[in-house]
């Protein structure tokens, strides 16, 4: 199923995978992540909300767009059936209007998590040392602050612990001024599924999960993005 989705890919010319096929490879792997579905019509996305869960939201999947909000490709806290469909067809309308040239695939549907912290869990290709995994504190933080820690696939348990310590931020995931604090453990399980992810996956060029969410008793990747090579592995 895997090396299906990155050939279907391929044949179309792709080397960006939409949002659902990188969540249905990372969901194949054991990664935890938001699930989301592909719907091309509104009575597919009600019925596949109902699956998932409330409140559900709607993402517009498109290769030609990367900042949906901006073209009005994006609706969240849906809470009905009825709601899910209204939502489809305003993102459809606006997308139409805002990006007449885009390619539309359908609309992805997924459940929308509870705010945990956020962290950032990315690799890309380094020319000498090959797969590269990078985390930190996510959201603006990882922008302004540069906060991260990188280790060179694969990583064993020792390099997820240090990885998550040696951050300037760790202290934000031990819980702070009443905040609870993150599930340490489970995000070194999660590093070190999408390590094994990564060696399993040589098609795999660049991967990010920001944000992920970290609760006290978990972790889920919400968005992901993944980049696969034009030609396959070497």
């Amino acid at each position: 199923m895997s090396t299906g989705i990155i050939e279907a890919a391929r044949a179309q010319g792709r080397t960006l995978l939409n949002e659902v096929e990188a969540k249905q490879l990372l969901e194949q792997a054991g990664v935890p992540v938001s699930p989301a579905r592909l719907a091309r019509t509104k009575d597919e996305a009600a019925k596949m909300a109902d699956e998932i869960g409330y409140p559900a939201v709607l993402k517009i999947v498109s290769p030609q767009i990367t900042h949906k909000s901006e073209v009005g490709g994006v609706e969240l806290n849906l809470a009905s059936r009825d709601e899910v469909a209204g939502a489809f067809e305003r993102i459809v309308a606006s997308v139409k209007q805002h990006a007449p040239n885009a390619t539309v695939e359908g609309v992805a549907v997924q459940r929308m998590e509870q705010p945990g912290i956020e962290v950032i869990v990315g690799m890309t290709k380094d020319p000498q040392f090959g797969p590269v995994m990078m985390f930190g504190l996510g959201g603006v933080l990882v922008e302004v602050l540069k906060d991260v820690a990188f280790r060179v696939v694969p990583i064993e348990e020792r390099d997820a612990r240090q990885m998550i310590e040696e951050i300037k931020g760790y202290p934000v995931l031990e819980g702070y001024r009443g905040h609870d604090p993150a599930d340490i453990g489970k995000l070194r399980e999660l590093l070190l599924q999408v390590s094994r992810f990564i060696e399993e996956h040589p098609d795999v060029e660049e991967l990010d999960l920001n944000p992920v969410f970290a609760y006290k008793d978990g972790a889920i990747a919400v968005d992901a993005r993944i980049v696969i090579g034009v030609d396959g592995p070497a």
